[in-house]
């Protein structure tokens, strides 16, 4: 008898991929979605986006001084918020996946005045020492990274002990809500991106990414699994969103 070797893979949406084919792949997601990101974001949110990352930000506690690391910064509405919070004396530092997003995130950065550090990289490698920030934030992010498992030991690595993660991503609302949520994100959502966008397979695939996510008690588990003392969360907007925090000790 012989037996061959299957390549392992991964989910890509609904789909079925094989594991190195999936950054390429989520890459290729944000290159086309990057020139109208934030109108998209603005649009398919009702601008509620907005609020949830004003309270990813009441909730950091971050302070003049400190050093913030914000992976998957895209467009970098969290990085500006942090820089402002830490001062001269801090530090922000993006990072991102995707080149395009990076660069749009810089440029809107710089438009404001700020300059902050850009880094090109995956949040499964992290090029930071061990024990480097006071904060590490994701958001929107986690949901399209290969092994979420991998990422969150490199988020908790970099931490200080006593810091903190926190993780904005969209979850699982509440159960009365879901006939409508799943009409507006497989109907309504694609043919938002084609009209918008230019791209509706790239809005299917949001769609289908958050149905893929693990729901809120579960992240919570894998984040205690990749090794953070204290984990809470908040549901937003009847959980469509929800906003972990996890604490290094």
């Amino acid at each position: 008898m012989s037996s061959t070797n299957t390549a392992p893979s991964t989910h890509f949406g609904y789909e079925q991929v094989p594991e190195d084919e999936k950054a390429a792949r989520v890459r290729a997601v944000f290159e086309s979605v990057a020139p109208r990101y934030d109108l998209m974001n603005d649009l398919m949110s009702a601008g509620l986006h907005r609020a949830w990352k004003a309270f990813t930000i009441a909730v950091s506690g971050v302070r003049p001084g400190d050093r913030v690391l914000d992976v998957a910064s895209g467009t970098g509405d969290l990085a500006r918020a942090f820089a402002r919070r830490v001062g001269p004396q801090g530090q922000v530092i993006m990072s991102d996946i995707n080149g395009a997003m990076l660069r749009a995130g810089r440029d809107r950065l710089i438009d404001a005045g700020m300059l902050v550090p850009a880094v090109l990289c995956d949040a499964e490698k992290l090029p930071f020492a061990d024990a480097e920030f006071d904060l590490v934030s994701v958001a929107f992010g986690l949901r399209n990274m290969t092994h979420k498992d991998r990422a969150l030991q490199e988020l908790q690595r970099v931490l200080k002990p006593g810091g903190k993660l926190l993780v904005l991503e969209f979850s699982r609302p509440w159960q009365p809500l879901r006939p409508l949520y799943d009409l507006y994100s497989f109907q309504v959502l694609p043919r938002l991106g084609k009209l918008v966008a230019g791209d509706a397979q790239s809005y299917q695939y949001l769609a289908e990414s958050i149905r893929m996510h693990p729901d809120q008690e579960t992240l919570a588990g894998m984040m205690r699994q990749a090794g953070f003392g204290h984990v809470d969360w908040y549901n937003l907007t009847a959980g469509i969103v929800a906003l972990h925090v996890g604490q290094k000790y």
